[in-house]
């Protein structure tokens, strides 16, 4: 088996190992593609693309995402093969923190890997209708003179310098300001909208945002305001997934987290 990084030319052929339950992963690839701090590499036998996977990389810190073995390689190892390659290239970087969310299937790969359980993430879906609320005053369009106090706010929250992944993101965000301070922040357009919030008051008023147009939803079991809120609202939680890491431990704030980017990046 070869590992290459992924081209362009290589969509037409990825898309064959789309997972059934999965979104569509062409426009994630792509993300990868045209992003420089990703490292989407495909695994060949005989010229053959069998399996995907993805490093992305920020400071010192790094998600693997996007693991994906096509359903006649399966249970042959390649999954596992896959993930030991991605974090030979990581180890090369000196990066000290791997993570990534796991479903039932990939978990036990990822343990054999050396990968811990550190948190779940509980997943929901409205069953009853929308209700129609007002909104906050303090809820404003992104500003740019808020945007270092973003970074500085998204790196307490997720423990990570993670910059490069939003600068391109936040002007098409929404804030939660008290008294001038950035409080809380939505961003719709990255993968499953993002809320992080520093008081449970932004993170509630934001969220109330995102659910009048949105009927699911992600977030750590930590939030209880915020599963409670879902719950309040209409949703039931339908499954769960798993937070992994391997390496040193991220003093991130689960608590604080009222909506998960997707399963590449928690």
């Amino acid at each position: 088996m070869q590992f290459e990084t992924i081209t362009y030319s290589d969509l037409d052929e990825i898309r064959n190992l789309q997972p059934d339950d999965w979104g569509d992963i062409i426009p994630d690839i792509e993300f990868y593609l045209r992003s420089s701090f990703c490292n989407p590499v495909k695994a060949t036998i005989d010229g053959i693309i069998v399996g995907t996977g993805t490093a992305i990389v920020f400071e010192n810190t790094a998600w693997i995402a996007h693991i994906i073995v096509g359903s006649r390689h399966r249970n042959k190892g390649i999954g596992g093969q896959i993930v030991n390659y991605l974090l030979e290239l990581l180890k090369k970087d000196s990066i000290e923190t791997c993570s990534l969310i796991a479903t039932s299937l990939g978990k036990p790969v990822y343990i054999k890997s050396g990968f811990s359980v550190v948190s779940e993430y509980l997943f929901f879906k409205r069953e009853k209708p929308r209700v129609t609320c007002v909104l906050s005053e303090n809820l404003i369009p992104f500003a740019e003179m808020y945007r270092s106090e973003i970074y500085k706010l998204d790196a307490k929250i997720s423990g990570e310098n993670r910059i490069r992944l939003l600068e391109n993101m936040l002007e098409k965000s929404i804030l939660y300001v008290d008294k001038n301070k950035v409080l809380g922040y939505y961003i719709p357009e990255l993968k499953e909208g993002l809320i992080f919030a520093d008081t449970e008051e932004a993170g509630l008023e934001l969220m109330r945002l995102k659910y009048s147009t949105v009927d699911k939803a992600v977030l750590p079991s930590e939030n209880t305001a915020g599963r409670e809120f879902l719950i309040q609202n209409g949703f039931v939680q339908i499954s769960i997934g798993t937070r992994m890491v391997l390496g040193k431990e991220i003093a991130w704030k689960p608590e604080k987290m009222y909506s998960r980017i997707g399963g590449n990046l928690g």
